[in-house]
């Protein structure tokens, strides 16, 4: 089992950036609705520098084409380890905050698992359970291409939250490709929540289930997300999943 450290320079640079944030605000707004947006987490230059990855297999160690698997319309890559150090760096300074809302969420949820305060911990968790490929990936949408509504489980272990960040500026590089997040609730209609980002804008989100409050105490709803239809141009999205698959 091979445990892939983020340089100590990307994690600070990372920590400095997410500190920023005021993250009680943001929790309250993943407990109210599912999610929450940090706006501007990557600079536009970071964007492009991301998003100019995507032709480069070297970076990658899987190429999916959605329609082939009923995802959607599409493609996306998943990141080899060693990680970009930008998106290590994220990975390992958003885990924290996420943990502490996760943590929270499965207390009210009555579920006994419980997250450790740092990710390396966490993945070594993810590891012991062979669960050992690295999840980021980076997406990329063309005209008529869309994502169907999903979890992304990848395995026993999953973490509660993930955070997806549009690389591409609304109306100017694409339009439509709306991020889209539904929730299940028991016995009522379905609740849909579109997630309006701009270029660097990152949205955290629950992966799975999330607990809200009732009458009668918090009860569990089912979560799914998705992107809407590109009307026209090229989006790029580089999602960050904290637990590793199978």
């Amino acid at each position: 089992m091979t445990m892939h450290t983020v340089p100590a320079a990307a994690v600070r640079s990372a920590e400095a950036r997410v500190a920023g944030y005021d993250w009680q605000a943001l929790a309250e707004e993943m407990s109210f609705y599912g999610c929450a947006v940090m706006e501007k987490l990557l600079t536009p230059e970071e964007c492009r520098e991301i998003a100019g990855l995507y032709p480069y297999e070297s970076h990658f160690r899987s190429h999916v084409h959605m329609a082939r698997h009923g995802f959607g319309k599409g493609e996306y890559h998943y990141f080899r380890y060693p990680l970009p150090e930008l998106i290590g760096g994220l990975r390992t300074a958003l885990y924290p905050r996420l943990a502490a809302v996760a943590n929270d969420w499965n207390e009210r949820m009555g579920v006994a698992q419980r997250y450790p305060d740092e990710h390396a911990a966490f993945l070594k968790q993810c590891h012991e359970q062979g669960q050992t490929r690295p999840t980021p990936l980076l997406l990329q949408y063309g005209p008529g291409d869309f994502n169907c509504l999903h979890q992304d489980l990848y395995g026993e272990l999953a973490f509660p939250l993930q955070v997806a960040i549009l690389l591409s500026e609304p109306d100017k590089d694409f339009t439509g490709g709306e991020f889209v997040l539904t929730e299940q609730r028991p016995r009522m209609q379905s609740r849909a929540e579109v997630v309006p980002l701009r270029q660097g804008d990152a949205v955290a989100f629950a992966v799975h289930n999330r607990p809200v409050q009732g009458s009668k105490g918090s009860y569990r709803v089912n979560l799914r997300h998705g992107v809407s239809r590109i009307r026209s141009g090229l989006r790029h999205t580089v999602g960050i999943i904290f637990h590793d698959a199978k």
